[in-house]
């Protein structure tokens, strides 16, 4: 692993993010298993929210599908969301990225096309599309 990997490990835990995803594991009845680059890759959660494939809370990667599934461009979509947690400090990072899928939800009625931590994580990776602001839709459509 990684020295920047080994480094996001710790200050994940520190800053209590990773603590919080083995707990939303727990509570899911998700099995857990380690992962590449530091993570803790977390299959079969069973609640329904949030709606994604894939959501990581700190180091912990979560999904309700089962082991072999986190592979590849998803894989490091979810990587790079880690890396955005310690980036925001831990926790403020979940009120963070409900702001800004709030503004994505404004911008162009999707919860992650205009969502900065999405693209940061490069949409397409994390299985999202790329949408057009609903003003600009609009004036297309009146033509």
């Amino acid at each position: 692993m990684r020295r920047v990997h080994r480094v996001r490990r710790a200050l994940n835990y520190a800053n209590l993010s990773t603590p919080l995803g083995l707990l939303v594991a727990r509570l899911g009845h998700a099995r857990v298993t380690a992962g590449p680059e530091g993570l803790i890759l977390a299959y079969g959660y069973r609640f329904r929210f949030p709606i994604a494939r894939a959501f990581t809370v700190g180091n912990v990667v979560l999904t309700k599908y089962e082991e072999g599934f986190l592979t590849g461009s998803l894989l490091r979509h979810e990587d790079r969301h880690a890396s955005q947690y310690m980036l925001c400090v831990g926790l403020p990072m979940l009120i963070l990225y409900l702001v800004a899928m709030a503004v994505s939800m404004l911008i162009c009625w999707d919860r992650a096309a205009w969502n900065l931590f999405e693209r940061l994580a490069n949409l397409e990776d994390g299985n999202y599309s790329r949408k057009s602001p609903w003003w600009r839709r609009a004036r297309r459509a009146s033509r």
